[in-house]
């Protein structure tokens, strides 16, 4: 396993962390039921997911890049649109990926932590989190950061030739959390 480094830099995400970003989130859809994505992803046509996520608003990219001699983007994490229905406008759906090399290190709570932190300002009601199961480790990431299970789809998508779970998870922001 890849030592993360002492020195992660948090920040926005950039066109040109496109490739890695990519990478990253292929390794999940070729070997992980933890997204229902079947094919894996060119850098050009993850281009618009990237663009959707300003520097700044409700819909967030953050990267984490270790610094040092040769510094790689090591995972990161987004808030999007949870509908795209107008009302659904004060609800974010989030989620965080690492590279697969440096899970289980504290690299999700330092990516969630710089999310919240980055959205504490914005009009921003609930966020949401749908973890396919099973996946201890993303549950214990969402109950530290104060989320609550809401409730599980059943069997709600098919990928190798089986049937997965998603458990919902729901997190109050702004002035009430």
């Amino acid at each position: 396993m890849v030592q993360i480094p002492t020195e992660v830099q948090v920040r926005p995400g950039l066109e040109g962390d496109v490739v890695a970003l990519t990478d990253i989130y292929n390794h999940y859809v070729r070997e992980t039921a933890l997204t229902f994505d079947t094919v894996p992803f060119t850098p050009e046509q993850r281009l618009p997911w990237l663009r959707s996520h300003p520097e700044d608003g409700p819909y967030r990219l953050l990267v984490a890049q270790g610094t040092g001699d040769a510094p790689r983007i090591l995972g990161y994490a987004t808030s999007s649109p949870f509908r795209p229905k107008p009302a659904y406008g004060t609800s974010v759906e989030v989620s965080v990926y690492c590279a697969p090399d440096t899970r289980g290190r504290g690299l999700g709570t330092l990516l969630y932590k710089a999310l919240f932190e980055a959205l504490a300002d914005e009009d921003i009601h609930r966020a949401y989190a749908g973890v396919a199961q099973p996946n201890e480790p993303s549950a214990r990431l969402h109950d530290t950061f104060g989320f609550r299970h809401i409730g599980t789809y059943s069997e709600v998508g098919r990928k190798f030739g089986r049937y997965w779970d998603v458990a919902w998870y729901e997190k109050k922001l702004g002035q009430e959390s």
